[in-house]
């Protein structure tokens, strides 16, 4: 009984892990990557296009390329927001109900419309993926 239960924990943990390259599917085709390669300093710039479970398939310069995952230590996107933000105010004014000269104007209400246009910074990246580190030798 007891072999019957500590596998069924066994399976249950296998489930429960979360495997860190699956995350790398969340970016939406087009997002904006930062790939480290192993040994490198410098990142890739690239565009997410595809994922399987050996390679990490990006657009660079018009150009597309394969990152196999075990040269990969680290994926970074940028969020996607909208850079471009707009707000729309509409004010309306009540009647002037006071007599006028005669001949003057007539007291109807106003009504009065502004929009206003911000741009806002891009998001910084964000880690989506990085290496496991290999168990300790014994």
């Amino acid at each position: 009984m007891s072999r019957i239960l500590f596998l069924l924990l066994a399976a249950m943990t296998v489930f429960a892990a979360d495997d860190p390259w699956a995350k790398v599917r969340d970016p939406k085709t087009g997002a904006e990557l930062r790939i480290y390669k192993k040994g490198s300093t410098q990142p890739v710039l690239a565009k997410m296009d595809q994922l399987t479970d050996e390679n990490l398939i990006v657009v660079v310069k018009a150009e597309q390329i394969a990152i196999a995952r075990d040269r990969i230590d680290r994926v970074e996107y940028r969020p996607v927001r909208p850079r471009v933000t707009s707000e729309t105010k509409t004010t309306t004014t009540d009647p002037d109900t006071t007599p006028g000269p005669p001949g003057h104007g007539s007291a109807t209400p106003g009504t009065s419309t502004s929009t206003t246009y911000g741009v806002g910074s891009r998001p910084d990246f964000e880690v989506i993926y990085r290496r496991p580190t290999p168990p300790p030798k014994k």
